[in-house]
């Protein structure tokens, strides 16, 4: 199983690299939806703002790990200021189509979730609709355009 597990996290594969990135997406979900219910709790922040920071924090965070875990088998030759600006770039379209769905799909889930006693899942829900759409984005542009060869 070990061996298994390093074959995976070792391989340059497509599939295995789309595993790894979403891995890493989840986790990097994970550092969002903590930090927004975090945020949230403080009453004088607005849901937007501190949507904005969870997400800005967690892609920094992606960042990292995808460098050094997912596209690890890629040696991007550039500065690393020169490569965050570029992961920046591609996950902040990333971002604004998952801020989009999330503030959509708000709504839609209130609606779900008002009559029932799961009225707190309506963020959580939001969030994972958001986040799978960015997944997709970013996964196709973070390989040809942040971590090339």
């Amino acid at each position: 199983m070990i061996k298994l597990l390093k074959r995976f996290t070792n391989s340059s594969s497509s599939l295995a690299t789309f595993f790894r990135f979403a891995g890493v997406g989840l986790t990097i979900s994970i550092i969002d939806i903590a930090l927004l219910y975090l945020l949230k709790e403080i009453d004088f922040f607005n849901i937007f703002f501190c949507r904005s920071i969870s997400l800005s924090t967690s892609i920094l965070m992606g960042y990292f790990l995808n460098r050094y875990f997912t596209f690890h088998y890629i040696e991007i030759g550039r500065a690393l200021w020169h490569s965050i600006i570029r992961h920046f770039s591609v996950h902040a379209l990333g971002g604004i189509l998952n801020m989009l769905i999330f503030l959509i799909s708000l709504p839609f889930l209130k609606k779900i979730f008002l009559e029932t006693q799961f009225i707190e899942l309506t963020f959580l829900f939001a969030i994972i609709f958001g986040g799978i759409t960015g997944l997709t984005f970013n996964f196709f542009f973070s390989k040809k355009m942040v971590f090339d060869s």
